[in-house]
């Protein structure tokens, strides 16, 4: 693993959040847990339910780890800001979940262009309690390793690939109900989002459509605004199998020539490819 890892991973220092840091956290626990119970998946329902997140206050990672690490042997790993793509999939790999520890302020709890807390915590941990999309992660963070074999030349290509597929499924997936009646929402970019959670499944101006790999990875996307296209899976076993189609299509050469467009790759992204196997 890349010494810059050891910058990037601290402690939490719970102990600093303000009043206003745990304010904030309530607010966001309050709004949007009918919105939950109304649009998000049943396993993360449960997860919420299995993981005891405090609605009141900040958690320790320290908490929910020992709740968490006993049912898929994930663990949320408090990071001190941006992680480089290639040590943030080796970390899934690894069953890691890098978690940023700052939280947005209280008076912006609509939108925020980069991870806190609350979505790392409330959006993506609770699906890690559930084995298959805790596999899936795993399987992603393989992927890493058969992008970063690829010749520099093809590598921004594969890794843009990479950022499609996480982004229309662990950030903005859908899903099919388990009584298969309408979607449920499974990303954590919507299950974080008051507004987005609730416009992902109702609005008339969202396309949705089955989950097609192809048209996946070479579909850009933008994160200024609501995402107006949306894709849905059948089953987190369905998401492991094409988390296993891609790997095979990234070893037969299938990204190494995908569609333009954002997101743009940056360059430390493609160090942290070239030099995080060694």
């Amino acid at each position: 693993m890349p010494a810059l890892a050891s910058e990037l991973f601290i402690d939490q220092a719970h102990e600093k959040y303000s009043a206003e840091n745990h304010e904030a956290w309530r607010k966001l626990f309050e709004r949007l847990t009918p919105r939950w119970h109304k649009y998000a998946n049943d396993r993360f329902l449960s997860g919420i339910e299995e993981l005891h997140l405090n609605p009141a206050r900040v958690p320790r990672l320290a908490d929910v780890n020992r709740r968490l690490k006993p049912l898929t042997g994930f663990q949320a790993k408090a990071v001190s800001g941006y992680v480089p793509a290639f040590l943030f999939f080796d970390c899934l790999r690894n069953r890691e979940f890098p978690t940023t520890v700052t939280i947005r302020r209280s008076d912006r709890l609509d939108y925020l262009p980069e991870p806190d807390i609350f979505h790392d915590v409330a959006g993506h941990v609770p699906m890690h309690t559930d084995p298959h999309f805790a596999q899936t992660l795993v399987k992603l963070g393989e992927c890493a390793h058969t992008a970063a074999a690829h010749g520099e030349e093809e590598l921004a290509s594969v890794v843009k690939g990479l950022a499609r597929f996480f982004w229309f499924t662990i950030e903005f997936g859908l899903m099919r109900a388990s009584n298969g009646n309408g979607l449920r929402v499974y990303g954590s970019g919507l299950l974080s989002s008051y507004g987005e959670i609730e416009h992902a499944i109702e609005s008339p101006e969202v396309q949705r459509f089955p989950i097609q790999l192809e048209w996946v990875i070479n579909q850009s996307f933008e994160i200024d605004h609501y995402q107006p296209l949306l894709f849905y899976v059948e089953s987190f076993e369905h998401l492991f199998d094409l988390v296993e189609q891609l790997e095979r299509w990234m070893k037969e050469g299938k990204l190494d020539n995908l569609a333009p467009g954002e997101p743009e790759i940056k360059e430390s992204d493609l160090r942290s490819f070239l030099e995080g196997v060694h």
